[in-house]
């Protein structure tokens, strides 16, 4: 009876938004419950964009996170379409843009990020696409396929996962693919160069162009249509269309308008404790917007992927319900390309690390590395190799120094270096 009488309110459409909604249900609150998404699409998870749907292996109604009238069956009110313009923190409400002023007891900060802009000449040529929203991501399918019938070529700006992934399906569909990248692999600020090089080998082998150590200058075109990239190196590259996959910033301008905490250094995003809690007591803030504080892997960590959306959300949703939460799980991503699947567990971008570890066949892509620092492990990927998760992730987590060559051999079960009986285990 108290729950009846309060108000839960979720600003972000995305899978953190929906799951937050989701477990408040689950957990036995029974007062109003809404959710309100910029985008008239109701919640999707974003990983299909860049893989299945787009690859064309997926149909669009796969990506969703729960079918529409789950929402009404669970009381979810939804608010589709809509961006809140305004955060009265002392008053606890919120404006939306047609108006409608919203009263909350808790609020939870979804809202995302949104993909970084070249700042470049003939950006607004036809053709210049990013990728974020599943309207994106429409679009670009629709593309594809037109290049793969024309030979048509697309110029990506950015070899992280999403230019990686998109590159691989572009091959897939038959279009030519020049990837521009102003690090010497890619991947360089995530996995170093010494992975770096072997995504750059496998996407070669499939026919993909790198230029590395350059950035486009310039979309040049004609009749509103694109032909080319320019790159500040004075080159030049055919093109049809253009993706910009330079990565994603947090959207936190109503966070900073209503006077929030946001994190200092690298990502930015809104400052969270353990507990998903922003500087006000009665606003939280999950998934790619959530900055947390003093983690074990970094100062500050704002993590982009899946699983943080997942599994933030209804973590942040038992922190509004007065729950114990303490929100300390391994960053974890996975991403296919071809016929390579991966997942990567942990944190350990260049300079955090004095050596990389492989066991199993490199040549063959069927291996894991991991990443060292003092002969702890920060950070694990498997390369087709599957089930070993857990036992990275534990490993990750002790702490514990664990001797090269032991970690090398594929005869010693990771499960006994977590334990520190493996030969060569240190511990």
């Amino acid at each position: 009876m108290v729950d009846a009488h309060r108000t839960f309110v979720i600003v972000g459409g995305g899978l953190a938004g929906s799951k937050a909604a989701e477990a408040l249900r689950a957990e036995g609150f029974t007062g109003r419950v809404i959710l309100i998404g910029d985008e008239r699409d109701h919640p999707y998870e974003r990983p299909p964009l860049s893989k299945g749907y787009l690859a064309g292996s997926d149909e669009r109604e796969s990506v969703f996170v729960h079918e529409p009238a789950w929402y009404a069956g669970a009381d979810i009110e939804l608010h589709l379409g809509q961006t809140v313009v305004r955060l009265d923190r002392a008053g606890k409400s919120l404006e939306l843009g047609d108006g409608t002023r919203l009263h909350y007891d808790k609020l939870l900060l979804a809202t995302g990020a949104e993909p970084r802009r070249l700042d470049i000449p003939g950006t607004s040529l036809a053709s210049v696409h990013h990728l974020r929203r599943l309207a994106h991501a429409d679009r670009l399918r629709g593309r594809l396929t037109a290049l793969g019938q024309e030979n048509g070529h697309l110029v990506i700006a950015g070899a992280g996962w999403i230019g990686l992934e998109v590159a691989a399906a572009a091959r897939e569909y038959g279009a030519e693919v020049t990837v521009v990248e102003p690090e010497s692999t890619p991947l360089h600020s995530v996995i170093g160069p010494e992975m770096g090089m072997l995504f750059a080998d496998l996407h070669q082998e499939h026919g993909v162009r790198f230029h590395f150590g350059a950035r486009p200058s310039e979309i040049v075109g004609a009749d509103g249509m694109v032909q080319a990239v320019r790159t500040d190196d004075g080159d030049e590259h055919p093109a049809h269309d253009v993706l910009a996959a330079i990565g994603a910033a947090p959207r936190t301008a109503l966070a900073e308008a209503a006077g929030l905490e946001l994190a200092e250094g690298r990502g930015g995003g809104v400052a969270v404790d353990s507990a998903l809690r922003t500087s006000d007591p009665d606003i939280y803030a999950a998934g790619d917007v959530a900055s947390l504080r003093e983690t074990p892997w970094a100062e500050w960590l704002r993590v982009e992927h899946w699983a943080n959306a997942l599994n933030s959300g209804p973590a942040a949703a038992r922190s509004m319900l007065g729950r114990e939460v303490v929100y300390d799980r391994v960053p974890y991503f996975f991403s296919d390309q071809y016929d390579v699947g991966m997942e990567y567990s942990g944190y350990a971008p260049p300079g955090t690390y004095d050596q990389v570890v492989c066991r199993g066949d490199v040549a063959k892509r069927e291996f894991i590395a991991f990443w060292l620092r003092e002969n702890r492990v920060l950070a694990g990927l498997n390369v087709n190799v599957w089930d070993v998760t857990a036992a990275v992730q534990d490993l990750i987590r002790s702490g514990a120094p664990v001797a090269p060559d032991a970690l090398a051999d594929a005869g010693v079960p990771l499960t006994d270096l977590v334990r520190g009986t493996g030969d060569g285990a240190k511990g």
